[in-house]
């Protein structure tokens, strides 16, 4: 059963009803912040899977409207990030930057060495490593077909994916427990929930006053910089500024944001970028979660399982031990150590998600969705991109 873009986007408003009352039902997944398209998603999901596996019966869903949810979401990080606030977190976002370097190199390292421990080609460790994890679905298709001409990795493609999927899975997992641990082990202070400030992302339930006229001027802006985006992308395709299409589409948004009110001509209604914005990403989420083949995960090589499980271990280890520590051992360390499984395993929308489940409940962190956004949906491919070449070219 085929279901259109129309009758998607009402099952998905379907799953994200349905993930808030599990959250609200469900102790646990209250406790360990699991984000709700995660716990909405996930579960249908995992009920699809059971009715093909015993019926037959298979729903797909249309995926239309998935990429421009997506885009939307980062043009409206673009349209929230002013240079004002990006020079003060010039510090940490490089600091940042240097610790999610690290966790990349790490994926690479221990994927290699886990590979050769099980006998398969070293270049399936990089694979299941930082190319399907901190990479993503597109790092993953941009890749695989060097790794079948050069490494003779015959289902490089599919295997890829399969890996940025799993990991997108996890990425949202892992986040909460990750924070709760640390929050437990560390005693971090406590935090009163209060409303953030307007143009933040921290509180996604929080009440926004906004007009009709405000939203229709916001959605224009996005719009804008979804059609800017795009146009970059494709004139720089075959060149070294190629970069993929959110990065284009999230600096056109703190371009155009920055551009307008130095030029004094408007100035950006925060609060409507944050409404549309987490409107974007909560839909995105649970389009992308319920939309997974989890039966082609299961599929999967047991070894490959292997490889990401360590992957996934070494993602929490290294939140908790490392990124937890270097970013300052407080609050904001926290979130950040949730923004980085995300990060880390999954992308960056499912790094804010994580980073929402958290502030949703103990309170704002500004440094956290200053920083992850930025680092997430920009730096991070660049860096990610040499770490891959000169990976790849140690394998040759």
């Amino acid at each position: 059963m085929q279901l259109n873009n129309y009758e998607t986007l009402v099952a998905a408003s379907l799953v994200l009803l349905l993930g808030r009352k599990l959250v609200a039902a469900i102790a646990p997944l209250r406790a360990y912040s699991i984000p709700e398209p995660v716990a909405g998603g996930v579960l249908v999901a995992l009920l699809l899977m059971l009715a093909r596996q015993l019926s037959g019966f298979e729903l797909t869903f249309d995926q239309t409207l998935q990429s421009p949810l997506m885009l939307a979401f980062f043009a409206c990080l673009g349209l929230s990030a002013d240079i004002a606030s990006l020079k003060r977190g010039g510090r940490t976002i490089a600091l940042f930057l240097a610790v999610v370097t690290g966790l990349l190199v790490l994926q690479n390292i221990a994927g290699v060495a886990t590979a050769t421990a099980l006998g398969m080609n070293p270049a399936v460790g990089i694979l299941a490593g930082s190319i399907s994890l901190i990479g993503g679905h597109g790092t993953s298709v941009a890749w695989s077909p060097t790794l079948v001409e050069e490494f003779g990795i015959a289902a490089a493609t599919e295997m890829a994916v399969a890996c940025a999927t799993f990991g997108l899975i996890l990425g949202g997992v892992i986040g909460g427990p990750v924070a709760r641990l640390l929050l437990r082990r560390h005693a971090a202070p406590a935090v009163q929930a209060q409303p953030p400030d307007a143009h933040n992302f921290e509180v996604p339930g929080g009440l926004r006053e906004i007009t009709p006229h405000a939203v229709i001027e916001m959605l224009a802006l996005v719009l804008v910089c979804l059609m800017v985006g795009q146009m970059l992308a494709a004139a720089t395709a075959a060149t070294p500024l190629s970069l993929p299409v959110f990065v284009w589409v999230l600096l056109t948004g703190v371009i155009l944001r920055n551009a307008l009110s130095a030029l004094g001509w408007y100035t950006v209604f925060d609060r409507a970028v944050s409404v549309l914005g987490n409107v974007s990403l909560s839909l995105f989420l649970a389009m992308a979660l319920m939309s997974l083949r989890l039966w082609e995960m299961a599929a999967l090589a047991l070894p490959l399982f292997a490889i990401l499980a360590v992957q996934t271990a070494l993602t929490a280890l290294y939140a908790i031990f490392v990124n937890y520590r270097v970013m300052g051992r407080d609050y904001d360390a926290v979130v950040l150590s949730a923004g980085i499984c995300g990060v880390g395993l999954g992308a960056t929308p499912t790094a804010i998600a994580n980073m929402q489940a958290i502030t949703d409940r103990f309170g704002p962190s500004h440094t956290a969705f200053l920083v992850v956004p930025m680092v997430g949906a920009f730096f991070i491919d660049i860096v990610n991109a040499i770490v891959i070449q000169v990976s790849l070219a140690w394998l040759s």
